[in-house]
């Protein structure tokens, strides 16, 4: 594709949600799989008066990987970040060491042209930030839980003494220390982790495989998954997961509610989780919401259609938000 058409979404980025302004020093994160994307965010902030740095690496192997040495230190040298590359730096120490210097940073796991054209990266983000903040203020002051569907997901959990992410994921980081995923849209927390009881059924996608052919059932037990079912991508998820040799990569670490309406689910986890009608959670690390889960990954899985409740109240009934 052209460079031409994915200014839209690059300008969107750079100008709307990062608010960037002349004089700072920005970075734009690549790597060999992502560059002409990359190159459209280079290209919005010259047009903006904006003189940037770009670094190029190799793809890392898995979702939060750590970046090269020279990439983390680059980082804790900018005032914006870009990280606009093939697996997720987000849950990376590199990325929470910038954060805690104070430089905003924006990570685009996964971004395809198609998200930047025509996808969650074109969405108004006023209206997605609005609808994040309410989600977040109900589960900032909930206890409790509930998970429902009619595939069979029927999951308990515990947030009590757990903040979401504040702000949350709404794709306005325009403050110094803000950090998020873009396209963004979506209210998180981390659970209690050892109070998660119960069965997930994963009927979206999950990470690292993309759309499901057919549902994972996930059997979860003080918070760590016990038993996974289904067909070829439940053992391809648990061959996956065993490989790792990470024990804390069992244990659910997220709760996510999706709050933008221009996401789809694609088989993207980037843009999957921010869909409309959809709630996730994801095992492994979660060090970066206040969890206690040291963990090589981070990998998420997509419910569709949920009925939420929090302490009793249903604020999502069948993927319809009730609030």
């Amino acid at each position: 594709m052209q460079l031409a058409p994915l200014m839209k979404g690059a300008m969107i980025a750079v100008r709307d949600c990062m608010g960037v302004k002349p004089g700072e020093r920005v970075l734009v994160v690549t790597d060999t799989g992502k560059l002409s994307i990359a190159e459209s965010f280079f290209l919005a902030l010259h047009a903006l008066g904006v003189d940037g740095t770009m670094m190029v690496m190799i793809p890392r192997s898995h979702h939060a990987e750590e970046p090269p040495d020279e990439v983390r230190a680059a980082l804790l040298s900018c005032d914006v970040a870009l990280l606009v590359t093939t697996m997720s730096l987000t849950h990376t120490k590199a990325r929470m060491a910038a954060t805690e210097k104070g430089a905003r940073i924006a990570s685009m796991p996964g971004i395809t042209e198609d998200m930047m054209t025509v996808g969650a990266m074109t969405a108004d983000y006023q209206r997605v930030s609005e609808l994040s903040w309410k989600v977040t203020r109900i589960l900032e002051e909930g206890n409790e839980v509930t998970i429902t569907t009619e595939r069979g997901t029927n999951l308990r959990m515990s947030i009590r003494g757990r903040k979401p992410g504040i702000p949350p994921d709404d794709g306005l980081y325009r403050e110094k220390g803000r950090w998020g995923n873009l396209p963004a849209g979506e209210a998180y927390i981390a659970p209690v982790e050892e109070s998660v009881e119960g069965v997930a059924v994963i009927d979206g996608s999950m990470s690292p495989l993309g759309v499901l052919s057919e549902p994972i059932r996930l059997e979860i037990v003080r918070g760590k998954v016990v038993r996974i079912e289904g067909g070829r991508e439940a053992q391809e998820l648990a061959r996956f997961l065993e490989n790792l040799g990470d024990p804390n990569a069992y244990y659910v670490g997220e709760l996510g509610i999706g709050t933008n309406e221009k996401a789809r689910i694609t088989g993207n986890i980037l843009e999957d989780e921010k869909a409309f009608r959809t709630v996730h959670i994801a095992l492994g690390m979660n060090l970066d919401m206040g969890g206690t889960i040291d963990s090589k990954t981070h990998n998420d899985g997509i419910i569709t259609n949920p009925t939420v409740t929090v302490d009793g109240k249903v604020i999502m009934e069948k993927g319809v938000f009730t609030i």
